[in-house]
């Protein structure tokens, strides 16, 4: 009686709570919403305006192309990959936007299946890539006798470390399995998966029963924009793929890093999006056996054909969906603010780099270049410690050409406007890339054009391989504001920015 009492007060609480302010979503985003859950809005009347839009995102089953939240572009050559237009863009939806997400949808199998509402339950898409579960039981006993430091280990869990009480499908599970490594699927995790013998929640055979839905993830390296924010995409895109309840988007919920090692990173602020609570790591149930009421395995970082790293993306095509949704939620829950313009000049902000390589010798030379042209507000920042995350991005949001070396910083891309222009100044011989990741984001990219009018600095510290990446470099001034004014030139001429500097001009 006493968990039928408690599930129908949490019932109670959702439909009386669940409003806009309470879903917290970017205003664009809400349509798309409440398309898949009206009856959220049936006693809103300040939602009354998002319903009935004929909208959706890209991945629901009745979901039509003309109605998707993405409007893709793909006016280049895609060099052979497809023999139409319209299969370039299909499959530039599948492999890149949300698309992805309905094949991860329609991979979807329960692999272990419950007879009763109180019974487990363990769904998962092909090759273990997603998971979620229900009345779930892991064992993390064992770490108690642990000393070595666990991250990107396989051997974690165990045979019965891991389990439920339903019905397993063990020859399916074990033919999912079949990419076991750290970052590339959960197989090393539920490939271990058990039927238990009786109910662990009902039976009191948790040390801890966590009621709150929970994520676990296994995140990539902390320390570096690209590829941490590998980790933050694929939490936003495993939300979607989780969308069966309208508080799928919610923060009241908790998240627990795969390690022993306390999380740490300067990128910490982009967590607010997602949660509400202190980010756990194994080290908080060491010794334990926990019960998840809800677990979400996320899709990973490194998966392969995974967004965003190292995946094969048609030629020819841009703007994701994914990726601009992507963008706009972790601005909208972060609160970083549009700036007000009292003026039409292009900003400029160029990204200094404070390290030991791919340093810009002769950048105050090239900053007074820019300087120099009127229609030009320009900025020299750094994006180091000093300056807060959350200020990082409020000055990407709010710039029009953002330059930089080589390097993670350039991430922040994925916060430009749309009319955008990113300057990479020069690629050290990888060209792919930032220049992929700005197509996938829809903003324009431009790198160095002439090798001849570059100067590499090699002091000779460095005799390893990827040599481009550990030098300094000086730049020809004349080619460099050519090239910045290409960019300028592109944010001038996109018909966002001309509405926004309207809209702007007749506000003041």
């Amino acid at each position: 009686m006493k968990a039928i009492f408690i599930l129908t007060v949490l019932i109670v609480q959702t439909n009386c709570d669940i409003n806009i302010t309470r879903i917290n979503l970017p205003e664009e985003h809400l349509p798309y919403y409440f398309r898949n859950f009206p009856e959220q809005c049936s006693q809103e009347a300040n939602c009354k305006g998002y319903l009935n839009k004929n909208v959706c995102w890209g991945y629901e089953f009745d979901c039509e192309w003309s109605n998707h939240y993405s409007k893709l572009k793909c006016p280049g050559d895609h060099k052979g990959w497809v023999k139409t237009k319209k299969a370039q863009e299909t499959t530039f939806h599948a492999q890149a936007d949300f698309g992805y997400i309905g094949q991860q949808l329609r991979e979807l199998q329960l692999l272990c299946e419950p007879l009763f509402p109180d019974d487990s339950s363990l769904e998962c898409s092909d090759h273990l890539q997603f998971c979620r579960g229900r009345n779930l039981m892991v064992n993390f006993t064992k770490l108690l006798h642990r000393d070595d430091p666990i991250r990107y280990k396989m051997d974690v869990l165990g045979e019965g470390d891991i389990g439920g009480y339903c019905d397993l499908k063990k020859s399916a599970l074990d033919k999912q399995a079949d990419q076991i490594s750290p970052l590339q699927s959960w197989a090393p995790e539920i490939r271990h998966f058990k039927q238990l013998k009786r109910r662990p929640i009902i039976e009191g055979d948790c040390d801890v029963v966590v009621e709150k839905p929970t994520f676990i993830m296994k995140i990539d390296a902390t320390v570096n924009m690209y590829h941490h924010y590998c980790d933050f995409l694929n939490l936003y895109a495993s939300l979607h793929l989780n969308a069966s309840r309208e508080d799928a988007f919610s923060t009241d919920v908790h998240v627990l890093v795969w390690e022993t090692y306390t999380y740490r990173s300067a990128f910490r602020d982009t967590w607010e999006a997602f949660t509400d609570h202190p980010i756990w790591d194994l080290k908080t149930f060491r010794g334990s056996t926990v019960c998840f009421r809800n677990v979400v395995f996320p899709l990973l970082p490194r998966m392969i054909f995974g967004l965003y790293y190292n995946t094969p993306i048609i030629y020819g095509c841009e703007k994701s969906g994914l990726f601009d949704a992507f963008s706009r939620h972790v601005l909208h829950r972060l609160r970083i603010p549009e700036i007000a313009r009292s003026n039409g000049k292009i900003r400029i902000t160029l990204l200094s780099r404070n390290t030991k390589y791919r340093r810009v010798l002769n950048e105050a030379e090239l900053m007074n270049g820019l300087e120099e042209i009127e229609e030009f507000d320009v900025q020299r920042v750094v994006y180091d410690h000093d300056m807060p995350f959350k200020q990082q991005l409020e000055i990407s949001r709010n710039s029009d050409v953002f330059i930089g070396m080589h390097g993670a910083g350039l991430t922040h891309l994925l916060f430009l406007p749309e009319w955008a222009a990113v300057f990479e100044i020069y690629h050290c011989e990888d060209s792919n890339c930032y220049f992929d990741l700005a197509r996938l984001k829809g903003v324009k990219y431009i790198t160095w054009e002439n090798t001849d009018k570059l100067t590499k600095i090699d002091d000779g510290s460095y005799s390893g391989g990827a040599q481009a990446k550990f030098v300094n470099y000086k730049f020809d001034r004349e080619e460099f504001v050519r090239l910045v004014r290409k960019a300028a030139e592109h944010v001038k001429g996109h018909e966002g920015f001309r509405k926004y500097i309207s809209h702007t001009r007749d506000e003041l």
